[in-house]
């Protein structure tokens, strides 16, 4: 019996994970050219961004199933039911456009990004456990007068915690939204890895987390 309830209890753990756990998805990322996460993606030291680029394949698949646990490529309530995939595109480039307005180097370039995984919280999560914000995305820098890269192509997994329960009542309140906090925290990840000496460094969340780094 007790074995038992000890499984029980892990299954829990890892169903009450919110939206960033194991889930069925429709894409089938290639690690062709894919650099590893401590590898900054530019060949330069010093630039400055002359332009955006992003793109949210149709490809990747929504889910607006209310659960803990939902499956899908991306998990998005803040705005009302549409296209979700215009949705997402929306919010990356307003986190990279602030994150493009704090680098102030030499070199202009163009940042170049591909969303593959874009999970905020379900509501039956984000009134209760909270979790992990899933946000990532395939990087490459490029030159404005070309289009070539200047560096590989990183996956970048800006991960982060989800507020949840009272906590994210109270941001609610203080106009702290998931929109907010996530725009915030794909222009800090853009700051960094276009200026830190060895891009930005991402790390795990929990349990959660851990199996983030593996998608």
């Amino acid at each position: 019996m007790k074995m038992r309830n000890i499984g029980f209890a892990v299954l829990m753990m890892f169903g009450l994970g919110a939206c960033a756990g194991v889930e069925t998805a429709t894409r089938n990322t290639p690690n062709d050219g894919v650099l590893e996460a401590n590898q900054p993606a530019r060949a330069l030291t010093s630039v400055t961004v002359s332009g955006i680029n992003v793109r949210v394949p149709d490809t990747l698949r929504v889910s607006e199933a209310n659960r803990y646990y939902p499956g899908g490529d991306i998990v998005w309530r803040e705005d009302p039911i549409g296209n979700r995939h215009e949705q997402v595109e929306t919010i990356m480039m307003e986190g990279l456009r602030l994150g493009a307005s704090r680098v102030q180097g030499t070199q202009p370039v163009i940042v170049d990004v591909e969303v593959t995984r874009f999970h905020a919280l379900t509501e039956k999560a984000r009134y209760t456990v909270g979790g992990v914000h899933a946000v990532q995305f395939k990087l490459r820098i490029l030159d404005p007068a070309t289009l070539e890269p200047l560096g590989g192509t990183k996956l970048i997994k800006a991960d982060f915690d989800a507020l949840g329960g009272a906590a994210a009542i109270a941001a609610e309140n203080r106009g702290v939204t998931q929109k907010v906090r996530i725009t915030n925290q794909v222009a800090a990840v853009l700051e960094a890895e276009l200026t830190q000496p060895g891009g930005y460094q991402g790390r795990t969340n929990g349990i959660i987390g851990l199996i983030n780094q593996i998608k």
